[in-house]
């Protein structure tokens, strides 16, 4: 009895914590892309490395690549922290990682392009 006590207890504190490492990033899709990024000002942000954005990227991305993460830290300082801010990788692991930190960084408006440049580069 007092194990199933103890690991509810771990739960309710656990699953909180979980709860706020997401908190402010939307996964979007890439007709979300479409209709609310492409042609329009705003925070469009690859962060997969110069190489592969040296191949290509969506619209007009700033790349600023994750790998580095100080550098990553610095470079988002100097955008809005309460606008939109558009993030995408190569398929969305490195983005999903990103989000979290943006979150931690103060951005309230994170929207993470699930599937990212794969996806991207492959429409008709």
């Amino acid at each position: 009895m007092l194990q199933k006590g103890i690991f509810f207890i771990l739960i309710c504190m656990i699953l909180p914590a979980c709860a706020q490492e997401h908190k402010g990033v939307e996964v979007i899709d890439i007709h979300t892309i479409q209709k609310e990024v492409i042609g329009k000002e705003v925070q469009l942000i690859d962060i997969r490395t110069p190489k592969e954005y040296e191949n290509g990227y969506i619209d007009d991305a700033i790349n600023i690549p994750i790998a580095d993460k100080q550098a990553f830290v610095k470079a988002f300082s100097n955008l809005q922290k309460d606008k939109p801010v558009y993030i995408y990788c190569y398929s969305g692991i490195r983005s999903h990682r990103a989000g979290k930190l943006l979150s931690e960084l103060g951005f309230t408006k994170i929207y993470d392009f699930k599937g990212g440049w794969k996806v991207w580069s492959t429409r008709k």
